[in-house]
C-alpha cells in the first residue's frame, strides 16, 4: 500500500471495497496493529498505533472475520464473554452484557448460550461473532467480509439486520468487502481501493456517477447482476 490518507470520522461506517489483493484488508490489519505501518501512522483516537499497547489497542476494537472465528470449545456464552473476561469484569456485569448482545443480534439467551458454535447455522455463527465484537462496548468495529460465506437469503437478512444495529449503535465502522450492493447498502461513505491506493470514494448516492474506470466495472456488474434478474426472473 502507499500514499494512503483517510479519515473515518466518529459514528461513520466506511466501506472499503476492491478487488481481491487490493489493500482491504491490509488496511483494516494496520488499524489495530496486526500490521504495522513501514512508514507513515495509522491513529486510533488521536494517538499513533505504535505509541498504544498492542493488546489494549485490540481490546478496544471490536473485530469480525467471516465464519466468525469462534473458539469450538468455548459455548456461545464464552466466546461473547472472552473479552471482559480477559478485563476482569465481574461475572454478574458479564452474564448480563451476554443476555443484552444475544437480545440485540436476534439470539435469545435461554435457546443459544449454552450452545456451541458446531450446533449453530452460518448466520447465526456470525450474530455471534458480532456480538463478541461488541462485549466490551468498543466504539470502533471493524468488519472484514463477515457475511461473504453465508448462502445469499441469509447474508441479505444479516445486512439489512446489520445496517439497523449500526444506526442504532452509532458505531465508528470500517467494513470490507467485494461486493458493491453490500457497499452501496451499509455505507455511509465507500472508499474504492484499486493497487493498494484509494482511487474513489464518496456517499452512496452519489458514488456510481464518478468516472473512474474501476468505479465503472464495479457498476457495470450490478448492471449485469439486476439485468438477469430481470431478464430471468433469478440470478444464476
Amino acid at each position: 500500500m502507499s500514499d494512503i490518507s483517510l479519515t473515518v470520522e466518529t459514528g461513520e461506517t466506511v466501506v472499503l471495497l476492491g478487488r481481491s489483493g487490493s489493500g482491504k484488508t491490509t488496511l483494516l490489519r494496520l488499524i489495530n496493529r496486526m500490521l504495522e505501518p513501514t512508514s507513515g501512522e495509522i491513529f486510533v483516537e488521536g494517538r499513533a498505533t505504535t505509541e498504544w499497547d498492542a493488546i489494549k489497542l485490540r481490546r478496544g476494537i471490536g473485530y469480525v472475520i467471516q465464519e466468525a472465528g469462534l473458539f469450538p470449545h468455548f459455548t456461545v456464552a464464552e466466546n461473547i464473554a472472552l473479552v471482559p473476561t480477559l478485563e476482569k469484569w465481574e461475572k454478574p456485569r458479564i452474564d448480563a452484557r451476554v443476555q443484552e448482545l444475544l437480545e440485540l443480534v436476534g439470539l435469545h439467551s435461554g435457546d443459544f448460550a449454552r450452545r456451541y458454535p458446531r450446533q449453530l447455522s452460518g448466520g447465526q455463527r456470525q450474530r455471534v461473532g458480532v456480538a463478541r465484537a461488541l462485549a466490551a462496548d468498543p466504539q470502533i468495529l471493524l468488519m472484514d467480509e463477515p457475511f461473504g460465506a453465508l448462502d445469499p437469503v441469509t447474508r441479505a437478512e444479516l445486512q439489512r439486520e446489520f445496517g439497523a444495529l449500526a444506526k442504532r449503535l452509532a458505531k465508528t465502522i470500517v467494513f470490507v468487502t467485494h461486493d458493491l450492493h453490500e457497499a452501496l447498502l451499509l455505507a455511509t461513505r465507500i472508499v474504492l481501493l484499486e493497487g493498494g491506493k484509494i482511487v474513489a470514494q464518496g456517499a452512496p448516492e452519489n458514488f456510481l456517477q464518478q468516472k473512474h474506470p474501476e468505479v465503472r466495472a464495479f457498476a457495470s456488474c450490478l448492471d449485469t447482476e439486476d439485468s438477469v434478474v430481470r431478464d430471468g426472473g433469478e440470478k444464476a
